[in-house]
């Protein structure tokens, strides 16, 4: 990778780094990622999307049963008994299962979390199609963070305890979060990522007719 990267070398190393240091990061780069969220595109542009900044032992810890509960109910047993997938050997899974087992005993300890929130628009539950207005915004900020040298990951298990956890992050009614991003100075190493080949995953006009990238 060049000294200078470009947009290309930063999604191709942006991996889920789950191993964090506790150190404390700067809010002002805290307030970078999150304009970099902002500048997503959403649903008629209508930006109601709400970034909250969870910094709290008390509440990081309180939502760490729930997560860690998750774990150990749901997330720890499809580890153990799923095949690696597309473009991951079962070594680098294994490595992967680790770094999954790290994150939840130390979770809590991230710095900093961001908890990506919709507000609704008006239907009784959240729909398929609102992912649309929060996701964009997510991919964003990991990769800015990336591009400040911070780690970070997507992770969505604390959905499982929906509601206890947004009660403890004090979410009003009418407001759901899609997502926790736990963001820190790095443990280990950036990219990169593995995953499987283009031609397997795209088709041209019809469903698996192969899409051939030209050589």
């Amino acid at each position: 990778m060049s000294e200078d990267p470009t947009l290309f070398d930063i999604i191709g190393s942006t991996r889920a780094m789950r191993r964090l240091k506790p150190d404390p990061v700067p809010d002002e780069l805290v307030a970078k990622i999150i304009e970099a969220g902002v500048c997503a595109p959403s649903g008629a542009n209508s930006q109601t999307w709400r970034f909250l900044v969870v910094k709290s032992p008390e509440i990081k810890r309180a939502v760490h049963a729930y997560y860690k509960r998750a774990f150990d109910e749901l997330v720890g047993p499809h580890y153990a008994k799923s095949k690696p997938p597309p473009g991951v050997t079962p070594e680098a899974y294994a490595r992967q299962h680790a770094a999954v087992e790290h994150l939840t005993e130390h979770f809590h300890e991230a710095p900093v979390w961001i908890v990506p929130c919709l507000l609704n628009r008006g239907s009784a539950e959240p729909k398929r199609w609102d992912g649309a207005s929060i996701y964009p915004a997510v991919q964003n900020m990991l990769l800015a963070a990336r591009a400040l040298g911070l780690g970070a990951t997507l992770t969505t298990r604390h959905l499982m305890f929906e509601r206890e956890t947004e009660a403890l992050f004090g979410l009003p009614p009418g407001v759901h979060s899609y997502a926790i991003i736990p963001v820190g100075y790095p443990l280990g190493n950036y990219g990169p990522v593995k995953r499987a080949p283009i031609s397997e995953v795209t088709y041209l006009d019809r469903w698996e007719q192969p899409f051939v990238r030209p050589s």
